[in-house]
């Protein structure tokens, strides 16, 4: 096989490590805005606490889908074709998020708050769940035809497959967003998180590991077994540290989870960007689907220079937001103009 297509096939799935470990835990952030605040304070440490970051990391998002539709533009069109409604949904999702998180700040009433606050939620909830089917059906496969189209109605993508992989990356979100609650808060809230992360973090990685073990035992590849095996470890070295209250290894551990597990799946799934569940032989390829030579080779130059900047970015906007936050930092709110 070609050396460009499958090195844009690594950094796809790279894009998509990136998205799953920045954007999960402020997703899971989202989340626990209805699901472990039980105050106003609470609530605002929890916005403040991914108010700096959230927009930069939606950026892998996007760079994910771009990359994918610029060296894989076969994937693209058949993947985003056949998952248009629930894809429609997730765009919808992050839209009345991002509206939410400005639009909260703005309200004075507490009626309109718990309004915003339910958009977050539902909204987080929302993404999480449809990029994780999207990603489960991506390596499990669609029911495509010769052409790539997609056969049978608009739901013919609502499988088992594709609710395991969204409870995957939900319930990942949650328990990452806890890990990164302990080291972002301090006080009532930091033990909070202590303790619902050490009751819950097993269970609550169980549904990607069990999306991992399908892909693996589907292709009958031993690295993936090694990777998966990989990623259990490090579950369990997260669970044992969580349980110690060491903050920085739990989050480091979900982190190597997340590697492992994904990349498990990623290489059990190649050649195959998108397999076909009607024959194998409609399958799409890193070669069949990928751009022309010419292509690949301009964006490798391009990430050559950009991706570096992005990460180095990242890392310096985290570096200046590193302090902890607790409910005495959080001013009492103050009313400008007419009450609304």
């Amino acid at each position: 096989m070609d050396f460009l297509p499958t090195l844009w096939f690594v950094l796809i799935a790279v894009l998509w490590v990136g998205y799953l470990f920045l954007e999960g835990f402020d997703l899971g952030v989202g989340m626990l805005m209805k699901l472990m605040a039980r105050s106003e304070p609470q609530r605002r440490v929890l916005l403040n606490t991914v108010g700096p970051v959230w927009d930069g990391n939606e950026v892998w998002l996007l760079t994910a889908g771009a990359a994918t539709f610029a060296a894989f533009p076969h994937w693209y069109a058949s993947l985003f074709s056949a998952l248009y409604v629930p894809l429609v949904l997730v765009l919808l999702a992050l839209i009345l998020r991002a509206v939410a998180f400005e639009y909260r700040g703005k309200a004075h009433r507490q009626s309109s708050r718990d309004l915003w606050d339910w958009a977050i939620a539902l909204g987080s909830f929302a993404a999480a769940f449809g990029v994780g089917a999207m990603l489960a059906l991506t390596t499990t496969g669609l029911p495509l035809n010769a052409n790539g189209d997609r056969v049978g109605g608009p739901f013919a993508w609502f499988t088992g497959y594709a609710v395991l992989g969204g409870l995957a990356v939900v319930l990942f979100a949650l328990v990452h967003a806890l890990a990164f609650l302990t080291l972002k808060t301090d006080g009532g809230l930091r033990v909070r998180a202590r303790l619902l992360l050490a009751r819950w973090l097993p269970a609550a990685l169980l549904p990607m590991a069990a999306w991992a073990f399908v892909v693996a035992e589907a292709n009958g590849k031993a690295l993936p077994w090694m990777l998966l095996a990989a990623a259990v470890l490090a579950a369990g070295w997260a669970w044992a540290a969580a349980r110690a209250h060491h903050e920085g290894r739990t989050f480091i551990g979900l982190g190597m989870f997340l590697v492992f597990g994904i990349a498990a799946v990623f290489l059990a799934a190649y050649p195959n960007v998108l397999p076909s569940t009607i024959d194998a032989a409609f399958n799409l390829t890193v070669d069949n689907a990928s751009s022309y030579p010419y292509t690949l080779r301009l964006m490798s130059f391009v990430a050559a220079f950009g991706l570096p900047m992005v990460l180095a970015y990242q890392a310096w906007t985290y570096w200046v937001f590193r302090r902890r936050l607790a409910e005495q930092h959080i001013p009492e709110p103050h009313v400008v103009g007419p009450v609304v």
